[in-house]
């Protein structure tokens, strides 16, 4: 049944949640392949077409609205004064990395598209940026399996669980994340836009 899940649907669930956020998918996709129920390739196609789209939207959103949108959310105003400094002095770097930086990533595509970057700049780099993260997060993933298998033995028999911690540790992250932002402008004060 799981196998039957992951095979049917597998690439649109990468997709899907590479356009919200997208680590802990791309990883059970890496480990959805190890497992040969996906392609390693397809997995990293789905969540590259997904960070892609994700963020360029974002970008365009950022530039039509502007700093109005990014001011009516107070969990992102820690944030935006350091992605701010970013911008202006190394945008074409900020864009290369931002995926992988943990705490800024949610907010700069946004801020991005408000500052001002060309959009075929943006659409270049996001692109370079897409395929390197897709690719870094689907052989971890594929990396993670290989770890438990070795680890595990006959992963077969402890596959559902290893999804569900993969899944569940995702989940807890995501949730935390999402609680210390909000926490953030109570505790830390808030940063000026």
């Amino acid at each position: 049944m799981l196998e039957d899940l992951i095979r049917n649907y597998g690439y649109l669930a990468i997709l899907v949640g590479t356009l919200l956020e997208g680590e802990t998918v791309v990883l059970l996709g890496g480990l959805a392949a190890h497992r040969g129920y996906l392609d390693l390739a397809g997995v990293m196609a789905a969540a590259f077409a997904g960070s892609v789209a994700g963020d360029q939207l974002y970008f365009e959103i950022g530039r039509r609205r502007g700093m109005a949108f990014i001011e009516r959310r107070p969990a992102w105003r820690p944030h935006v004064a350091r992605v701010r400094r970013l911008v202006h002095r190394h945008h074409t770097l900020l864009i290369l990395s931002f995926r992988f930086l943990y705490g800024i990533r949610t907010v700069t595509p946004f801020l991005l598209g408000a500052s001002g970057v060309p959009q075929t700049r943006f659409a270049v780099l996001n692109v370079v940026s897409a395929t390197l993260w897709a690719i870094a997060f689907g052989w971890l993933g594929y990396a993670l399996g290989n770890a438990l298998e070795t680890v595990l033995g006959d992963l077969r028999r402890y596959e559902g669980s290893a999804f569900a911690a993969v899944a569940a540790a995702g989940v807890a992250i995501w949730l935390w994340r999402r609680w210390r932002g909000r926490a953030s402008p109570a505790t830390q004060g808030t940063a000026p836009l």
